[in-house]
């Protein structure tokens, strides 16, 4: 946890161990990974879920916002991994599973920042897959929507602009996001399930598992339409385009 005070949550339940982790920091993570040894013997199962989200237009975009998102989103995946992989080819045994999101498989209006990290995630699991074939070390990505939690409050959006064209779009693209997240009601029993579903069996191929109506929906749509067909799907029905 980036912020361990809040680890008091958990302090009844049994089985659960928190440490302190900063995945933008390389030195957070191996202060993380040595604490860890010390407490266990082995670590089976890493899931990079840390994540972020910065919704706007490209014009209205900041330096340090961009840098953040891809610190946290891309950045901090590839480091968590980079540490555990001399642990998990030592023990010749281990398993990533790379949090990516729907944004990871399809493209979506204002989400230029957030899904190009998400499908940088995607194109680095799948490389490094390769690498680690020889040591039996399992990767694969899982993508969904927008579960019932905190995520769409917590994106930082760029400000309201005098051009009336991106304050309508950013309006209307977080209104939907806002009422998809709160009619998923049942994903999050659905992530955690599969979830402990993959770390119990995990795959010697790379795989990516897709969980929730809204992901497996867009995913077929992108695959069967292609992307011309999509792009006009998502302008006429998102849009009004």
């Amino acid at each position: 946890m980036i912020s361990i005070d809040e680890a008091i949550v958990y302090k009844d339940i049994p089985n659960v161990k928190c440490y302190k982790l900063n995945v933008t920091s390389s030195e957070s993570i191996e202060k993380a990974k040595t604490a860890i040894l010390n407490d266990y013997k082995s670590i089976d199962v890493i899931i990079n879920n840390a994540g972020v989200g910065y919704r706007s237009f490209v014009e209205l975009s900041e330096d340090t916002k961009i840098d953040s998102i891809v610190d946290v989103n891309w950045l901090g995946v590839v480091k968590v991994c980079r540490a555990f992989i001399p642990h998990f080819r030592e023990q010749n045994k281990g398993q990533f599973i790379n949090i990516s999101s729907i944004a990871g498989l399809v493209n979506l209006p204002l989400g230029s920042f957030y899904h190009s990290t998400k499908q940088a995630i995607e194109s680095f699991s799948e490389c490094m897959a390769y690498e680690l074939m020889d040591f039996n070390i399992s990767v694969c990505t899982v993508q969904f929507g927008n579960a019932p939690t905190n995520f769409q409050k917590n994106v930082t959006k760029c400000e309201p602009t005098s051009i009336a064209s991106y304050n309508a779009m950013m309006k209307k693209i977080t209104d939907i996001l806002n009422k998809k997240t709160c009619k998923n009601q049942d994903l999050t029993a659905s992530i955690v399930k599969k979830l402990y579903t993959i770390s119990e069996n995990p795959n010697k191929s790379f795989r990516k598992y897709t969980i929730g109506f809204d992901a497996n929906l867009m995913k077929y749509l992108r695959r069967f339409l292609g992307y011309r067909a999509f792009n006009f799907v998502i302008r006429k029905k998102v849009l009004k385009k």
